[in-house]
């Protein structure tokens, strides 16, 4: 019976691991080139809220509230 080859596993492993990480960078990347084509959009690190909403008002803040300027 033949042995597992562990060192082509694990090359295998480094390489899928460093392909997924320059598909974000790139991703990344196109994102802070063009932000008005990915606004309303989750992005896959998960950051909810942090959108700014397509229609381009803001939100009203808390009463009570005022912005430091």
């Amino acid at each position: 019976m033949a042995t597992p080859n562990y060192n082509y596993e694990k090359r295998q492993r480094e390489l899928a691991k460093k392909k997924k990480k320059e598909e974000k960078l790139k991703e990344r990347e196109t994102r802070k080139a063009d932000p008005a084509d990915h606004t309303g959009v989750v992005g896959s690190s998960g950051s909810l809220g942090a959108e700014v909403p397509s229609h381009g008002l803001t939100t009203p803040t808390p009463s009570g509230h005022d912005p430091k300027v």
